[in-house]
């Protein structure tokens, strides 16, 4: 990859960030100019896409597009085929299309994007559009790696800007209110809190795929090498493409999302409850071997009256790598994430404390007692689309300069925890305990594991430096 140095060269050339464009970005909108600079109360924060994938589309009209104070100018992807789809989708709103989002927010001069990649492009993407001047929403989980995170929260504090982390828990009122009963008391002093094993990521078998199948959906060698971002250079393979969630290389997840994908909503619900916003756990033991393993979800089963009864999202009979953890907080609370796919509550927790439990699963509570449940789901229930509080949040933060409800320090904690899992399944000796320093985020007892907190980066796609 020949390193441009010219404006326009730069543009077409996929991965660069080069040291030029960094001490000079391109374009410095408002939004970056100082707290004089930022939209006013009344303004619209001008607001460009990035990763027109599922997520971005099935967020795009009910929340996006519909919070207050937003307006979509502009959307990009890597593929041309899906800025004309989308674009078509809604051929009313005047969007503008672009396959580079370094040109989009230079000529839209854009206060605010949404990163809706890949989870293996999301830290390079992100950190340019930061770099640029943006406030960055960042879909969950944030990044690949611990050390990506870390890069991430640093740059945001010290170029200022306004993150937002995918986690919408943290702007929906029944969830931010069962929070509340538990840190002031309502069940007593916490005992322990009970979570799902999700399925883990498998690993891409390079040797199996050797052999490049045809591109897809208008891909071509520049593209694919755009696509690949960070990761090791492989020849195009449908499997990797369209099922990218399921393997090491380019998430945390495994099937159907796993751990990270279902994980970074379930788990942060924890760090939610617990205050754990910018802290993590202290001690951690891979109670049995990592194996694949059934998600244990069977259509017989029925929730009793203790339970959300709340669906799981997809996860029926999902096998992959699963082994049960436990946690422990530095107050000694017992995180155990043991639920099987059949039981439990895929998108939350369950809190048991010395005068009760409360299960918290997005847009359902249970209790015990059941009161507590009851005046939550009768006067606190989420009435909207689920997103549009968490953007709206954004926006909101964006005009006052405050920090978001999902901030990216709290989005680095919760995509830890998902990265913490996979990790220790890896690395760790089963029924011995291991440590974790969560001021320097690093393993107590844990070399193999403290050499996978990062990974390296293919030449061209190395992160920028403000």
């Amino acid at each position: 990859m020949k390193h441009q140095t010219t404006r326009r060269q730069f543009l077409k050339v996929s991965g660069l960030a080069s040291a030029a464009f960094i001490a000079a970005p391109m374009v410095i909108p408002r939004s970056v100019l100082g707290q004089d600079g930022q939209p006013g109360a009344n303004e619209q924060v001008k607001i460009g896409l990035i990763g027109l994938g599922g997520r971005c589309t099935g967020i795009y009209g009910p929340s996006v597009k519909a919070a207050k104070g937003a307006k979509v100018l502009a959307v990009s992807d890597i593929l041309q085929t899906r800025v004309d789809r989308f674009i078509a989708r809604d051929p009313d709103a005047g969007l503008k299309g672009y396959t580079d989002f370094r040109k989009m927010i230079e000529t839209e001069k854009l206060d605010a994007v949404f990163c809706e990649t890949t989870t293996h492009q999301r830290a390079w993407t992100a950190a340019n559009a930061m770099v640029m001047g943006c406030h960055t929403y960042i879909e969950k989980p944030i990044v690949l790696t611990i050390s990506e995170g870390r890069y991430l929260v640093n740059l945001a504090r010290k170029l200022k800007r306004v993150t937002q982390c995918g986690s919408q828990q943290r702007s929906l009122p029944l969830c931010l209110w069962a929070c509340e009963q538990v840190q002031n008391g309502r069940i007593g002093k916490i005992k322990e809190v009970l979570a799902p094993n999700f399925v883990g990521p498998n690993q891409w078998d390079d040797a199996a795929h050797t052999t490049a199948e045809d591109y897809v959906d208008g891909l071509t060698d520049e593209s694919w090498d755009k696509w690949l971002n960070q990761s090791k250079m492989r020849p195009f393979n449908r499997a990797l493409f369209y099922g990218w969630s399921n393997w090491w290389d380019y998430d945390a997840g495994g099937l159907c999302f796993g751990v990270s994908g279902w994980g970074t909503h379930s788990y942060d619900q924890i760090n939610m409850a617990l205050g754990l916003n910018d802290t993590g756990p202290t001690e951690i033991l891979l109670e049995e071997p990592c194996t694949i393993q059934d998600s244990g979800k069977f259509q017989t089963r029925r929730p009793d009256d203790e339970e959300t009864g709340a669906a799981y999202y997809g996860m029926a009979k999902v096998k992959g790598p699963r082994g049960k953890i436990t946690m422990w907080t530095k107050d000694g609370v017992a995180i155990k994430l043991h639920l099987d796919g059949d039981w439990g509550p895929g998108l939350g927790c369950i809190v048991v404390g010395e005068k009760g439990k409360i299960e918290i699963n997005r847009h359902k509570i249970s209790s015990n007692p059941k009161d507590i449940a009851a005046e939550g789901m009768k006067d606190h229930k989420n009435t909207r689309d689920e997103t549009v509080y968490h953007v709206e949040n954004f926006i909101e933060c964006i005009k006052s300069g405050k920090r978001a409800n999902a901030d990216i320090e709290i989005g680095q904690r919760s995509t830890s925890f998902c990265e913490l899992v996979n990790i220790v399944r890896a690395t760790a000796d089963p029924g011995k305990k291991i440590g974790w320093d969560p001021v320097n985020e690093k393993f107590i007892g844990n070399d193999k594991g403290n050499e996978m907190l990062s990974r390296p980066r293919r030449k061209g796609w190395e992160l920028p430096e403000a």
